[in-house]
């Protein structure tokens, strides 16, 4: 273009090099002022200390009062583990004048709703269907993550539940609900995730367990066996759920949705209580060389399962037959796994308590 300096030749104004801008304002031997204390400050980040996670818990008996002090015992450890802190917010109780032992009285609250809307992770352990059921579906609605060790409710709300906790995108997870601290859910959901299960049996009530075991090993007839398991807090004031098998029918529904996907209710079950049986049935046994114990099963049939719970006659070599006491067991049979067993207690507060906790991890690191 004519009359346009020529760069190339020197022609024309040049921008001069930063380094002759940078001599021209700092001449060699000049006193350089030093830079604020504000600009040699790095900015704080406001994300590099987490927010804590708010854990909201519903129920303060055994396992709601184990639960609440091992959260306030361990808070560096969980810390540690989720890189942000673990705060429980308040504990709903039904009357804040009975004492809680090693639980704070500044975090009782009868106020359960409240207390509800304002967690990142409701922890239901009250028992019940109503009001915990609605209380759930709450959190579950008002986008908190859920843990609960309600077997009867999840046995028997847990899909409707479950649906609304993928509608919303949250978590409702209850490891705590079917042998207490034995992970037998995880090893069902996770640990099998890529084999084929066909069949899962167990004895999942260890106050029913107990009852046998005194009549099988002791000799204690069999009436007398269940009124020492009462004054021994083995069995409820009123024991028909364990009894009747409606415990462990509703531990052999979620084992059986866990294992198979299967939508089956309560109401399929195939169930006979212990009720039924007499000091005979349990000669007859030992003259046979066999011990009763009342089994849970549940096992993979087309689309669906066969889910049943009932006493049954062991042989001596039978897994089953040489659990003891309280104890449970589940033995899980799968394609490629072949046999698996898992035993423990499948009960208690502090065994209970540690299966929550556990879910408590879980469902934390889902926070966002």
């Amino acid at each position: 273009m004519p009359g346009a300096p020529d760069l190339r030749r020197g022609g024309g104004h040049r921008p001069a090099p930063l380094a002759a801008l940078a001599q021209r304002r700092h001449p060699a031997g000049a006193r350089q002022r030093a830079a604020p204390a504000w600009r040699l400050r790095p900015r704080a980040d406001v994300s590099a200390v987490p927010s804590p996670v708010r854990v909201a818990l519903l129920g303060c008996g055994t396992v709601g009062s184990a639960v609440a002090r091992r959260l306030q015992d361990r808070q560096e450890r969980y810390a540690e583990l989720l890189g942000r802190s673990l705060e429980l917010v308040g504990v709903a109780v039904r009357d804040r004048s009975l004492p809680r032992e090693g639980v704070d009285p500044v975090l009782l609250t009868t106020d359960a709703e409240a207390l509800v809307r304002q967690a990142d992770v409701v922890v239901e352990v009250m028992g019940g269907i109503e009001p915990a059921r609605s209380l759930i579906e709450t959190a579950l609605r008002g986008g908190a993550q859920v843990v609960t060790a309600n077997k009867q409710l999840v046995a028997q709300q847990g899909e409707g539940l479950a649906a609304v906790a993928a509608e919303q995108g949250v978590g409702l997870d209850y490891e705590g609900a079917v042998m207490a601290a034995v992970p037998v859910l995880a090893v069902l959901r996770d640990s099998l995730a890529g084999d084929e299960v066909t069949a899962v049996r167990g004895v999942v009530n260890g106050s029913t367990n107990y009852v046998l075991d005194l009549v099988a090993r002791e000799g204690v007839a069999f009436g007398e066996a269940v009124r020492q398991a009462g004054e021994l807090g083995y069995l409820e004031a009123d024991p028909t759920e364990d009894l009747e098998g409606l415990d462990a029918a509703a531990k052999a529904v979620i084992l059986a949705r866990t294992a198979f996907g299967a939508q089956v209710g309560l109401d399929e079950v195939d169930r006979v209580g212990i009720t039924g049986l007499t000091d005979e049935d349990f000669k007859r046994a030992a003259q046979e060389g066999t011990v009763i114990k009342l089994v849970a099963s549940a096992r993979r049939a087309g689309c669906g399962a066969q889910v049943a719970v009932r006493p049954e006659a062991l042989p001596a070599h039978d897994p089953l037959a040489a659990v003891r006491g309280g104890t449970n067991i589940v033995v899980i049979e799968a394609v490629s796994a072949g046999e698996l067993r898992l035993q423990g207690a499948g009960a208690g507060g502090e065994e209970t308590a540690s299966a929550v906790l556990g879910d408590i991890v879980r469902a934390a690191r889902r926070v966002r």
